[in-house]
């Protein structure tokens, strides 16, 4: 029979040991992108040139030859998916169904795809409202979400690119942060907060419009996280966010060029 306060070590071990792990699983994710954005956010408030007349470019092409820039932005999306598969059997380990224990298998994809389209709509179009008035006031640079060469497959790498971002920020930010932290018996409300400021941190890159802005985001999904106890609609949500985005740049840019150019 094991004494109490062998029991008491063992758990004590397991908890440092979960600790570490979640250390390492930001330090290789959005931890890393966190303090990348900040040096970033850094460097472009020390220019001559105000923040809000600066451009933040996305999804860019990486090669000039076609199929090298298609094997490039086919390539760019093995680490978030390596990293989704990393955080999946790290939380195998204690749940064993992990489809279940984060919300993201087929129990209801009706209801999912409801809930993320709904949350789409309430969270998007504030947020993209917020961005014009974050720039407009200085706090944030004109961001081009979508800035790929004119290839029959840019849709599809744009698609492909907001379903990998929708995948891997919330099943590592919501389905497994929330969970290793629950875990470890902290509140919803405390791991709801740091998940969200480290959405946020990720995010300086494009000003402190950016990061207020999924900063709210963040706290939202956690809210909605607790409330229904899945990812699913928040990975369907956030795909759906972007994918406007990043597909409507192109099409909207030539149009809206006096709305869309840098302040």
């Amino acid at each position: 029979m094991i004494a109490e306060d062998d029991t008491a070590s063992l758990k004590h071990s397991r908890r440092w040991w979960v600790g570490l792990e979640i250390l390492v699983v930001l330090g290789v994710s959005f931890g890393r992108s966190a303090l990348s954005a900040l040096l970033s956010l850094i460097e472009k408030l020390q220019r001559d040139e105000p923040l809000a007349q600066q451009t933040t470019n996305m999804n860019n092409a990486q090669a000039d030859q076609s199929m090298l820039d298609l094997a490039y932005q086919l390539y760019s999306f093995i680490l978030p998916l390596a990293a989704v598969g990393m955080v999946w059997l790290l939380l195998r380990q204690q749940h064993a169904d992990v489809g279940a224990t984060v919300g993201f298998n087929r129990r209801q994809p009706a209801k999912d795809i409801a809930r993320g389209a709904l949350i789409a709509a309430g969270v998007g179009v504030p947020g993209l409202i917020f961005y014009f008035v974050a720039r407009a006031i200085g706090i944030n640079t004109t961001v081009a979400p979508a800035n790929l060469n004119a290839v029959w497959w840019a849709v599809p790498i744009l698609l492909l690119s907001a379903l990998m971002a929708g995948l891997s920020e919330e099943m590592i930010m919501i389905g497994y942060l929330l969970t290793r932290w629950r875990d470890l018996g902290w509140r919803w409300g405390v791991a709801i907060s740091c998940s969200a400021l480290i959405r946020g941190g990720y995010h300086l890159y494009q000003g402190f419009g950016g990061f207020f802005a999924n900063l709210v985001m963040g706290l939202v999904f956690g809210w909605l996280y607790w409330r229904w106890r899945r990812v699913a609609p928040l990975v369907i949500a956030h795909f759906l966010m972007d994918a406007t985005v990043f597909v409507g740049y192109p099409l909207l840019a030539p149009h809206l060029s006096w709305l869309l150019a840098p302040g």
